[in-house]
């Protein structure tokens, strides 16, 4: 791995976070040539009840082979996979993902970083986000030049202004012609899929991003909050 000023990261808690929250987004970094790279530290299945144990083992291995697939389709790089203990990562010390965060981070020295909102609704998702922001915290000699957070349907917008906050997305990427794309990377972890109407269909998915576009007069947009944003001369 090779770090320059073209290279982004994103840290998600599960695989499909990457793709549901800015598969469009990693196309359009392609686009320009930049080197996407993506980790993630939990399954996302392993808290979920099962009869038996190999179900779930099978099950997992399913979703990393999803993981594979949309990384090829969109064009990143997994350089990290956990195996934390899914929907439980509040009960492990924070400095335990800070460290592996910041090991990536001297790895690919990013430029930008993306993550979870911290108003999500899902545990995991805002334990790596503030993991995240602690590891990208403001210090002489940081590479990094922006840190932005992502919505994740079925999480970010089930959550409350009252519990977690509010998502206030103030970075529209247009992914009018990745939009597809999207689709079809969000389609590799199928058994992820609900029915519509649920937020987290492909309908949904798609809906979304024509929503997210039409708030800026663009057909399809992924939205981000931009928490840091360094300018340099």
């Amino acid at each position: 791995m090779r770090g320059n000023k073209e290279t982004i990261l994103i840290v998600v808690a599960h695989p499909d976070d990457e793709v549901l929250a800015m598969g469009g987004t990693i196309c359009y970094y392609n686009k320009l040539n930049y080197k996407v790279y993506a980790m993630f530290f939990s399954d996302g299945i392993s808290s979920r009840n099962y009869n038996r144990k190999k179900r779930m083992t099978i099950d997992a291995k399913k979703r990393e082979d999803a993981s594979e697939k949309a990384a090829k389709l969109l064009g990143f790089e997994w350089v990290f996979k956990g195996n934390f203990q899914d929907n439980a990562m509040d009960k492990e010390p924070l400095l335990n993902y800070i460290k592996v965060i910041e090991k990536v981070k001297r790895s690919i020295n990013p430029s930008k970083v993306y993550t979870h909102s911290p108003t999500d609704l899902n545990v995991d998702h805002r334990v790596i986000s503030k993991a995240t922001l602690t590891a990208f915290r403001p210090q002489p000699g940081e590479k990094c030049l922006e840190v932005a957070t992502f919505e994740i349907p079925s999480s970010t917008d089930y959550s409350h202004h009252k519990t977690h906050g509010s998502f206030t997305p103030n970075k529209f990427i247009d992914i009018s012609q990745f939009i597809d794309n999207k689709l079809k990377a969000v389609s590799c972890y199928k058994s992820e899929l609900r029915p519509f109407p649920h937020s987290r269909s492909l309908k949904g998915i798609k809906l979304l991003s024509q929503y997210q576009g039409v708030q800026v007069g663009i057909n399809y947009a992924e939205a981000f909050e931009v928490l840091r944003k360094i300018i340099k001369i």
